[in-house]
Parts: structure tokens; C-alpha cells; sequence
């Protein structure tokens, strides 16, 4: 009987013990349980608010569709533009979804996942100017080009000499400008602009497209560079979406047309 007391009390701490450290894996592992993605909602046809205020668009569906694959709740969070990367690297978020460019000194600072879809930059100006066809055109007449901040739009124009820039927190902004005449162009993601001059023709009838698309980039989903497992979990839905077809499916349900492809499964895993 002298014994049973010590041996009785070590178990007891071995199986406490045992409890807390199951207590902390479950911890742990319920932070994966949910995603808070940012993305700017003003971007037709990507990401907006619908007429029932509702978050809608491809890549809406997109991370609803990889989060449902994973296994996980997705809370999804509006944040304008410039408040994106931010965010994300203080913690406010997971994860980026909305536009955005795989570029060489974004990757400096974040991780992001394959890439789920191919686009590029367009130049639309008002319907009835016919002054100028190319941005070599807008270089040499020096025309004021708008473009939203922070953007791979605004970076183009930033390098380009002999253009007069003008810096916008929200695209539409400087589409609404250059329909009351404060600009000659703007310069925009592409899917975002043929999907506004085609489908809100209330609005955008008055615009149209200059030239051809003029760049071609790769966008990804933004993670923090530490938060591997993570990203693990979205490359491993992603590529699945991509290879059985459900990623071409939503570019079609969002008509998004020659303003942007799908990148091959293949072609995307890295």
C-alpha cells in the first residue's frame, strides 16, 4: 500500500499531461480549421458585392471551391487595395486573394500558391476617341493616364516616360473620371475591364478598349512566407481544380474570355 500512492499520483500527472499536450495539438490544428481571406471587392468581374450584397465572382467561387476541398471554413473579408499585403503580413488575415500578380519582389516578402490564372493589362479610353491607338501613342501626344495604386498597372505606368500618371484607390474611381473627361485612359487588369464594358453597359457603354492586351502576368494566392502548411493545403486543392476542370468551368461561368486564361495543371505546379 506505501506505493500505490506515488504510482497512483505519477499517473495521474502522465495522463494530465498526455491531455494537455492533445489539448494543444487540437489547439493547433483548429487554427487551420478556418481561413480569413482579404480581397478588394471592386473588381468586377473577380470580386464584388452582388445586388444582394453578397460577396460573388471567380475568385470568390475559386476560394470557396479550395477551402471546401481542404476541408476548411472560409471567412471572407473586403479590404481595399492598399490595404491588402498589410494586413496579411500583420496577421489581420490568412490569406490574399484578388488580382493579384506573382512578381519577383512580392515574393521577396510573401509566399504565393500556382498560379490559377493568366491575364494582363488593357488601356480603355472613351468611345468616341480615336486620337490614339497604343501606349506609344499616349507617350508621344504626353496624355493623362490614370491607374488604381499599388496595381501592376500603376508599376507599368510609373516606368514609362512622357506620361501623365493620376494614382486611384479604387479602379472604377478612374473609369468614372475619364467618362466625365478628367482623363484620357485609364490602364486596368483586363478580365476586370472587357467584363465592365460588356455586362454593365448602363455604365461603361461610353468606354471601349485601345490596342491589345499588353501584358501578360500570373496571379496567385498571397500567403505569408512562414505559413507553410497552409499554403501546402491550397497548392494541393488548386492543382486538383485546375487538372479536373473546375477552374475553366468558373472562367466560363464568369466570362471572362480572351481577357485571361486558364494555366495548364501541369504548367502551374512548381
Amino acid at each position: 500500500m506505501k506505493h500505490f500512492f506515488p504510482v497512483f499520483f505519477i499517473c495521474v500527472i502522465f495522463l494530465a499531461g498526455l491531455v494537455a499536450c492533445e489539448g494543444s495539438i487540437e489547439k493547433q490544428d483548429s487554427s487551420l480549421d478556418k481561413w480569413t481571406v482579404a480581397t478588394d471587392t471592386t473588381l468586377i468581374p473577380m470580386s464584388f458585392v452582388n445586388d444582394n450584397n453578397e460577396y460573388a465572382g471567380f475568385e470568390i467561387d475559386l476560394i470557396r471551391k479550395i477551402a471546401r476541398l481542404a476541408g476548411v471554413k472560409v471567412e471572407i473579408v473586403s479590404v481595399e487595395w492598399p490595404g491588402l499585403f498589410g494586413g496579411l503580413l500583420t496577421g489581420k488575415f490568412d490569406m490574399v486573394i484578388s488580382s493579384v500578380t506573382v512578381l519577383e519582389e512580392r515574393k521577396q516578402k510573401m509566399a504565393f500558391s500556382i498560379p490559377y490564372l493568366t491575364s494582363g493589362l488593357a488601356l480603355v479610353t472613351r468611345k468616341e476617341r480615336n486620337d490614339f491607338k497604343s501606349m506609344e501613342d499616349v507617350k508621344s501626344k504626353q496624355l493623362m493616364v490614370g491607374a488604381q495604386t499599388g496595381t501592376t498597372a500603376f508599376f507599368y505606368l510609373e516606368k514609362l516616360e512622357g506620361v501623365r500618371k493620376k494614382a486611384y484607390q479604387v479602379y472604377g474611381h478612374a473609369i468614372t473620371d475619364l467618362i466625365n473627361g478628367e482623363l484620357d485612359a485609364v490602364l486596368g487588369e483586363s478580365s476586370a475591364t472587357l467584363y465592365m464594358k460588356n455586362q454593365q453597359e448602363d455604365y461603361f457603354k461610353k468606354i471601349k478598349m485601345v490596342g491589345e492586351i499588353m501584358t501578360e502576368e500570373n496571379y496567385g494566392i498571397v500567403l505569408r512566407k512562414d505559413d507553410k502548411a497552409r499554403l501546402d493545403k491550397v497548392n494541393q486543392a488548386l492543382l486538383e481544380l485546375l487538372q479536373d476542370g473546375t477552374v475553366s468551368r468558373l472562367h466560363e461561368k464568369w466570362e471572362l474570355g480572351a481577357s485571361s486564361k486558364v494555366p495548364s495543371a501541369s504548367g502551374s505546379h512548381k
